[in-house]
């Protein structure tokens, strides 16, 4: 992924809000094994996973809107994701209602005109329904997509998505803060510290979801803001640590998270470290080393476990997207994706109108989140009344150890 400090705001709302709309993950594969498909290898995969039930018939336009080739930032293995999943649903699970899946293609360049002319494309080309991998500019998309009475769905969201009609949010992690509170709250935490760029929407998350969720847990909570384009963090990183601190949240960009974890490494921090897994990727780990390690990271997706749903991720993407690194960014398009297809599961074929399909996500009960680690979603408005949008409830937690995540736990 490409990101300057000019659209660091807007996409720290993915990260604040939503903790991981821009996710990556990091770890080991699975050993290699001969495959068919148009690849010469693939990764093990549950028994049943590619039963050859080709989709018949018209197809089902579904749109998809990805942050790509933009200035700024660029995710174009969100989008080959989404395009292993709808390649391997029309070959293997008869597509959705029995009928090949049509993909509609805009690359949202994260700014609001492209985000409009892309929203605006799904409704001319008509649509039965819109996945949105990772955005910013949803407050400009949503208005649009939902006026005309089209579901915006996507694996997790990070604004207003989260609260609009017939929009719907596969993964809980909107309120990934709330499960972070928990989580200090079962270490027996006392004061919590969380570090953050100071621009908005950097600060806005921690603001609404995090402060109250740590006070509903008695724990005390402050914000140390950092100004964009800081130096050297380390005075502002002190600032938050006293003797009564024990728990320190990072979230950021990449740089700045780098800095943040090395500040607390020299300053040999004796805390709890949490962080959105959008600060946990490769390079802030090989930078900062060691220190990271114990790092507790809050996450939609399991990557790197052999849990049947990883498994079964890493061998689509194995199949069919080999050139696409599996445990990066990729996974949100993944998510998003065959979160679709299993939600209309029970659709018929008949209607693919955008009301049948709305319809249809709502009935969809204990839907098994795409690797999730065994999570499900539910969207009839119950899972999280506040966000009535968000159809999942927990977050998977892992832990940085000598470089690497491991161990995924499910927190709900």
């Amino acid at each position: 992924m490409k990101l300057n400090s000019g659209l660091r705001a807007a996409n720290l709302v993915a990260a604040t809000l939503a903790i991981a709309a821009a996710s990556t993950l990091v770890g080991c594969s699975s050993d290699d094994t001969s495959s068919g498909g148009g690849d010469s290898t693939s990764v093990a995969a549950p028994p049943g996973s590619f039963p050859g039930k080709a989709a018949t018939g018209e197809p089902v336009k579904i749109g998809l809107i990805n942050p790509e080739d933009g200035p700024a930032i660029s995710q174009p293995e969100n989008r080959e994701a989404a395009e292993a999943v709808v390649t391997y649903a029309n070959e293997n699970t008869g597509g959705i209602g029995g009928r090949p899946i049509e993909l509609v293609v805009c690359k949202n360049h994260e700014d609001p005109a492209s985000a409009r002319n892309c929203a605006n494309q799904m409704v001319e080309n008509k649509v039965s329904a819109v996945v949105v991998t990772a955005t910013a500019m949803s407050p400009v998309m949503v208005p649009i997509i939902s006026s005309a009475g089209i579901p915006y769905v996507s694996a997790v969201g990070s604004g207003p998505e989260n609260t609009a009609d017939d929009a719907f949010m596969w993964s809980g992690a909107s309120m990934a803060y709330a499960y972070m509170a928990q989580y200090a709250s079962e270490q027996n935490l006392k004061n919590v510290t969380a570090y953050t760029i100071d621009v908005p929407a950097g600060i806005a998350g921690l603001q609404r979801v995090a402060e109250p969720a740590f006070d509903a847990k008695g724990i005390g909570f402050r914000i140390v803001r950092i100004p964009p384009g800081t130096p050297e963090v380390s005075p502002q990183v002190s600032a938050g640590l006293d003797d009564g601190t024990d728990g320190a949240i990072v979230v950021g960009d990449t740089t700045l998270c780098m800095s943040i974890f090395s500040a607390l490494g020299t300053l040999g921090a004796d805390v709890v470290k949490m962080t959105p897994q959008s600060c946990a990727n490769s390079q802030v780990r090989e930078k900062v080393g060691a220190s990271m390690d114990g790092t507790r990271v809050f996450s939609t997706a399991d990557t790197v476990s052999d849990d049947p749903e990883t498994q079964l991720y890493r061998a689509i993407m194995s199949r069919y997207a080999p050139d696409t690194d599996p445990y990066g960014y990729a996974v949100t398009g993944y998510q998003g994706m065959l979160g679709l297809v299993r939600a209309l599961d029970g659709w018929d074929g008949a209607d693919a109108s955008p009301a049948t399909m709305i319809t249809t996500i709502r009935t969809a009960e204990n839907v098994k989140l795409p690797a999730g680690h065994g999570l499900t979603f539910t969207c009839d408005g119950s899972a999280q009344p506040m966000l009535k949008a968000v159809c999942g409830k927990g977050a998977i937690v892992l832990t940085i150890e000598d470089g690497q995540l491991v161990d995924p736990q499910v927190v709900q």
